[in-house]
């Protein structure tokens, strides 16, 4: 037995030691990782806070609660446990209570750094701030207050229960009294244990009326919860908040103070008077407080809601849903946005289309869903490459601002074939992805692929621009979340396959941690439990290691305080692969905002560089007018960079985050109300509409990025739209466009249609489409075909002062992977066509079209055969799946290829 236990402590021991080590060499690594990134001050910031914080609320905690156990030893003399033993649970409860309250640094941080909103609350007239910065960090204080409260109070309670337990069995333990003899005088004895009960009794009392004056404290601070109340029709406080709920939080405070005082009262007056004891006026009261408490904030204000506003509410609430209004646009960058009015008119020409050349020019015929697809089939090249992330962009190419999809071809350790996966391979040799694949999303070749821009490894350029050469194609940074790499070691990188042998490198960057000393790698090998960091003789004093490479955990393990966006683009710079991450400052406690989610207030106030090579990060601050990311940079001091500092060519490719657009077309489907009337009836609530997508199902429409002309603008430009249709209608009723060029980035611009016109909404369209008794036969002749017949996504673009609906269609075999865009349907609200391009679609309607359309006929020798080769390539990869559809069409097209080629 006395073996076992020792076994188990050594146990104990071994885990904590390790713990211990494990916790130390995490710290030790991650500040190698932060100075090697530059943001060593975040880090040390970051940590000192939390010491700081730690020992603090230790310290308070260890030297109240210890002080109020001396009391409590003393009263009773004779303690049943040593006074070591309690400091032992004392410094174990600080432990805890220090642990907790340091993970809240940065509120301490903020509270200390709070920048004013300079916009005040109509209830309290607090600044925002005080809901910011202010308010959390009150609650955080009073919370760690109460519970040392709490906590003491019941360590002192048990430790005199215990006493007074042994001082009971004293008792019991005497001879029992004859009847009619007078018991031994033990006078000294019971007159010692009534004065220790009544000390203890007045030491509890008192930390038990500290506690009810912190409940005071905290029903005043209640008070600003009305700021987030959905007792009315909106959130915010409504009439029965401010008319019921404030003034019985009011009277819970007076409450609470009067419990305080009646506690110390009756403690130290009432319970020495034997006639007065029985009356037991402190639990009489105390009743009284906690149904009032349970009771009222919730019975009293619900019954004004139901018989007092309820049949007068819009009046008695019009003040309070103005207030939400305001504040809920405030919140969500919604105040500035310009209204315009779009009069429809069905009257598109051939004219007015050559007008609008650029916007036709650019009109994104390939969804990038299905083109993700053929993008992976093409040019992958090889099964550990990955080409899922395709983003939409805009470049200056052949003098045009043109839109294309592009897509970086990372490594996937995980596709690497099993017998592959060796310690070496995984670490040292395949350690990196290569190049981009890109098109522009208007051109396709007759077979309905796309036309490459680049593509292939080493990348080939089909167009000669020198802003889409790329220097550094090398990926070590992206949106995989591969394994840690060691680089420049004498193992050398497996860069690209070049024909049957591989091409190899050394790192020459500035990325990862240099593994110079035997402490480094004794370090890393803790870390990771690898050993092999340790004995591996191809690491030398050059080596690096770079790990958290997925740049999204890589942005986040810096500023974990921003919120990101779902969707980092790569950008080509000067030559360079360069990650553009949107990061959000985000809260939950704007005053009288609407939630979406957590969140009641966002702003896109950061952009986020980081360098696929070398893995640097930069923060680019967009919004100065932001109050969250100017407390945050005053924080952490020159880790924030002003936007100005951004290179121009990087500016260039800035564009408006989806998800943000997103959030803020719903909630402005419902607060572009003004009207408080209208607004309360929601007459005129819009939502998002669904459009038929794939195969048939029924999605929401996503915004989409395009190059148009807008409205009273005098050229082309780069924006991110959305339409709305009326709630349960499918009628559009306006369109939103964020813009995203130059000095006009960030501005928000709606179009509302007239309401005495009906204007087809996107599912509306589709009916037309499935109505059309050619276009439906042809798609079920398709569907017979044992063909999969895909819908895209349809485009609404805004045209003069009319709408073109475009969507494209994808046909693939059933047992192929290889979408292939055939045709592409156009309306203008009244007539629909289907085409095999989009110039021929755009002529059959209007006379005439702008649209580019590669030609195979004038296409070089040169892309002749490299198209050969890729149907070739298919071929192949038909063959291992045994998908003889596959390989059958593969083959017809590769013979009218060859063909051509004869030909030319």
């Amino acid at each position: 037995m006395k073996k076992n236990w020792i076994t188990k402590t050594l146990i104990f021991v071994i885990v904590l030691l390790y713990l211990s080590l494990s916790g130390v060499t995490r710290f030790v690594t991650d500040y190698l990782w932060f100075n090697a990134l530059g943001f060593e001050q975040i880090f040390l910031i970051t940590f000192f806070s939390k010491i700081k914080l730690f020992f603090i609320a230790t310290t308070v905690f260890f030297v109240f609660a210890t002080f109020n156990l001396w009391i409590s030893s003393k009263i009773i003399n004779k303690p049943k446990f040593p006074f070591k033993f309690k400091l032992i649970i004392i410094a174990m409860l600080s432990f805890v209570i220090g642990t907790s309250i340091s993970s809240k640094w940065f509120k301490f941080l903020q509270y200390v750094n709070q920048t004013p909103f300079n916009i005040v609350d109509p209830i309290f007239a607090k600044d925002v701030s005080f809901y910011i910065f202010t308010l959390p960090l009150y609650q955080i204080i009073l919370g760690f207050i109460i519970s040392t409260i709490i906590l003491t109070t019941i360590l002192v309670v048990v430790d005199y229960l215990i006493s007074f337990i042994d001082i009971i069995q004293v008792l019991a333990t005497r001879p029992k009294i004859e009847a009619g003899k007078i018991p031994q005088l033990t006078k000294s004895y019971d007159f010692k244990v009534l004065f220790t009960k009544r000390k203890a009794i007045i030491h509890s009392g008192i930390l038990i009326s500290t506690f009810f004056l912190l409940l005071a404290v905290k029903h005043y601070l209640t008070r600003f919860s009305i700021m987030y109340s959905k007792q009315g029709i909106v959130v915010g406080a409504g009439y029965s908040d401010v008319i019921a709920y404030l003034p019985i939080i009011k009277i819970l405070m007076f409450l609470a103070v009067i419990m305080a005082a009646l506690l110390l009262v009756w403690v130290f007056f009432i319970s020495k008077q034997p006639k007065l004891r029985k009356r037991h006026i402190f639990a009489y009261a105390l009743m009284v407080y906690f149904i009032f408490g349970l009771l009222g904030p919730t019975i009293i204000p619900g019954i004004v809601q139901s018989l007092v506003v309820s049949p007068n509410e819009i009046n008695l609430e019009k003040p309070y849903i103005e207030n939400n209004i305001k504040f809920t646009r405030l919140a969500y960058n919604l105040a500035d946005v310009q209204e315009r009015d779009f009069d429809v008119e069905i009257g598109l020409t051939s004219e007015v289309l050559d007008e609008a050349k650029e916007t036709i020019d650019n009109v994104r015929i390939l969804d990038w869903r299905p083109l993700t697809k053929t993008y992976k089939q093409t040019q992958e090249i090889r099964l550990y490459y990955d080409l899922a992330g395709i983003d939409i962009d805009r470049y200056n190419i052949d003098g045009k601002y043109t839109q294309v999809m592009l897509a970086p071809r990372e490594l996937d350790q995980t596709q690497i074939t099993p017998n592959a996966k060796t310690w070496v391979n995984l670490h040292m040799v395949y350690t990196h992805g290569f190049g981009v694949v890109m098109s522009p999303v208007n051109q396709v070749t007759k077979q309905g692929l796309p036309n490459f821009y680049i593509k292939d490894i080493p990348p080939i350029y089909t167009v000669d621009e020198d802003n889409l050469k790329i220097s550094k194609p090398q990926i070590y940074y992206g949106e995989k979340d591969n394994e840690y790499v060691l680089v420049n070691t004498d193992t050398k990188e497996f860069d690209f396959p070049k024909g049957d042998t591989n091409q190899y490198i050394n790192y020459d960057g500035t990325g990862g941690v240099i593994l110079n000393s035997f402490f480094k790698k004794l370090l890393f090998a803790i870390r990771f439990t690898d050993i092999k960091i340790l004995l591996s003789t191809d690491i030398t004093q050059d080596s690096k290691i770079m790990f958290t490479r997925d740049i999204a955990r890589r942005i986040s393990k810096i500023t974990p305080f921003l919120g990101l966006d779902e969707d980092p683009y790569l950008v080509i710079d000067n030559g360079r692969l360069i990650w553009i991450m949107d990061a959000y400052t985000l809260s939950g406690n704007y005053p009288y905002s609407e939630k979406y989610g957590q969140i009641n207030y966002i702003r896109n106030s950061v952009k986020v560089t980081v360098d696929a090579y070398d893995g640097s990060v930069t923060y680019y601050v967009m919004d100065t007018t932001d109050p969250l990311i100017m407390t945050y940079a005053k924080i952490f001091p020159k880790q924030f960079k002003s936007f100005e500092l951004m290179s121009a060519s990087l500016k260039e490719h800035i564009r408006y985050p989806v998800d943000l657009f997103k959030i803020q077309s719903q909630i402005y489907s419902i607060y572009h109300m003004d009207d408080v009337k209208v607004f309360y009836n929601k007459e005129d609530a819009w939502q998002i509409p669904n459009e038929v997508y794939g195969v048939g199902q029924q999605v929401a429409v996503e915004p989409y990025y395009i190059i148009i002309k807008l409205p009273q603008e005098k050229k082309e430009e780069f924006v991110l739209m959305t339409s709305f249709t009326p709630i349960k209608k499918d009628n559009m009723i306006a369109w939103m466009a964020a813009r995203s060029d130059g000095d006009n980035y960030g501005k928000l611009i709606l179009y509302k249609f007239q309401k005495d016109k009906l204007i087809y909404g996107p599912l509306q369209i589709e009916a037309k489409i499935d109505q059309d008794s050619e276009i439906s036969q042809q798609l079920t002749l398709w569907s017979q075909q044992g063909s999969s017949v895909t819908r895209g996504n349809l485009l609404v673009i805004p045209i003069k002062n009319s709408i073109l609906y475009i969507e494209p269609l994808y046909i693939q075999a059933e047992t192929g992977q290889l979408p292939e865009l055939k045709r592409v349907l156009v309306s203008d609200g009244v007539r629909v066509v289907m085409e095999e391009d989009l110039a021929t679609a755009l002529e059959a309607l209007f006379g005439k079209s702008k649209a580019v359309v590669v030609d195979d006929e004038i296409k070089t020798s040169s892309q002749l055969i490299d198209e050969a080769q890729t149907y070739y390539d298919l071929i192949q990869e038909s063959m291992k799946q045994g998908d003889w559809t596959g390989i059958g069409n593969s083959l017809d097209k590769l013979g009218n290829v060859l063909d051509t080629l004869k030909n030319s």
